[in-house]
């Protein structure tokens, strides 16, 4: 079979490995997993037990650093950790420094930075892209092509939908200024942002807070209300029976 496996890595039991697999030093996989064909990991990276990676995806990448990045390249990362019963798309990229807990989705093409901690049972769409230096909590949904931008912290339970956005610099790139006000956004437990809606940089969706689809959030979200429009303005009090209180064990 035509692939690379140092001697150094760890293979558990039961563990089938594809065509054209490259896993460096010091790789730990644990047993009952599915790694696919041409499929790269990366030194030191931990892989769980029963987990499936498919055709074409990365683990444990190392960034590229422009020169003219606000973000400053850093010496050494520590090794991507994949716990487990994680199931991992085709042509995914999940960088060094990054951490899934138990029981993660990541479907098809979605890309996941360094410096990124995501809890368990989180389901990550098509598409999606979450930037580095980013918290993520447990059971949270991310629809497809959705953007979750640098210096975020997501909650539990929360909700995006497909195509949503979200921004940390009001100053376009331009401006030392910016520096000062760099601030990715908040979305605590229970939040829910509607398809195609765009949050502004350091914006904070409080618990079970609701921006509609298609809206601009220009402010905070207050907790339980509905926001929408742009700019985006109260609508209301999120119905009772939304309310993550009363669905958590339904979900």
């Amino acid at each position: 079979m035509n692939q690379y496996i140092s001697e150094s890595a760890e293979i558990g039991k039961y563990t089938k490995i594809g065509f054209n697999c490259i896993i460096l030093d010091d790789v730990s996989i644990g047993e009952g997993c599915i790694i696919g064909h041409n499929v790269i990991i990366y030194e030191g990276t931990k892989i769980g037990s029963n987990v499936r990676i498919d055709d074409n995806t990365i683990i444990g990448k190392k960034p590229m650093i422009s020169s003219r990045s606000i973000f400053k390249a850093e010496k050494q990362l520590k090794p991507a950790e994949i716990c487990d019963e994680c199931l991992i798309g085709a042509n995914v990229t999940i960088y060094a420094q990054c951490k899934l807990g138990i029981k993660n989705l990541v479907a098809d093409l979605a890309t996941i930075r360094e410096n990124v901690e995501i809890g368990d049972f989180n389901i990550i769409g098509r598409g999606v892209a979450i930037e580095n230096f980013i918290k993520i909590g447990s059971r949270n949904k991310f629809e497809t092509n959705s953007y979750i931008t640098a210096y975020s912290e997501i909650g539990d339970y929360c909700f995006i939908a497909p195509a949503v956005v979200t921004s940390n610099d009001n100053f376009m790139g331009r401006d030392q200024e910016r520096f000062k006000h760099f601030k990715g956004v908040t979305i605590k437990n229970g939040g829910r942002i509607g398809v195609n809606a765009t949050i502004l940089p350091g914006k904070v969706i409080h618990e079970d807070g609701m921006v509609a689809g298609g809206s601009v959030l220009t402010k905070d979200v207050p907790e339980e209300e509905i926001w929408l429009g742009n700019p985006a303005k109260s609508s209301g009090k999120v119905p009772e029976t939304q309310l993550l209180k009363n669905n958590r064990d339904k979900k």
